[in-house]
């Protein structure tokens, strides 16, 4: 019976390791939909050094990330930094909500379906908050980096 979990154990962690996306991938390629009512395209923000960062309205480490990303964002938003929030919400009011009392300058998407959603699929998000920063080539070359990480690459 040991034996049988421990299989069973290994192929679970390889296919969820598998599954995550790893430094060196490029920026993917999807939509969805903006607090705006806009479609908004990842593949297009390529030439900017891109912060994509998976929250929650529900989850308070993501509402205490929100208070270092948003004066971060507008520091720099001029030096060719772009932040994306995805909101894995189930409830839009919530997820707007939480927008303005953050007051989250920066653009904000929702893929309403939680941990199924298929951002956080691609992504491998397991956890949040969770966040990837990719170069001005779309190159990923941090998880979860920290505000010093993420000023280095934008001065690069």
């Amino acid at each position: 019976m040991k034996k049988i979990i421990l299989v069973f154990s290994l192929i679970l962690s390889f296919s969820a390791a598998h599954s995550q996306m790893k430094v060196g991938a490029n920026l993917p390629d999807f939509q969805l939909k903006s607090n705006e009512e806009t479609t908004v395209n990842l593949a297009s923000l390529k030439g900017k050094t891109v912060l994509i960062d998976f929250w929650a309205s529900w989850c308070a480490p993501c509402r205490l990330a929100n208070r270092k990303l948003a004066p971060l964002y507008n520091q720099y938003k001029e030096e060719n930094f772009e932040i994306v929030g995805i909101a894995l919400d189930t409830d839009q009011t919530k997820w707007r909500n939480a927008i303005q009392k953050d007051k989250l300058a920066y653009q904000q998407l929702i893929d309403p379906k939680g941990f199924d959603a298929k951002s956080a699929v691609l992504f491998g998000v397991e956890e949040l908050p969770n966040s990837y920063l990719f170069d001005t080539s779309g190159i990923l070359v941090a998880i979860n980096p920290t505000v010093e990480e993420i000023i280095m690459q934008i001065k690069k």
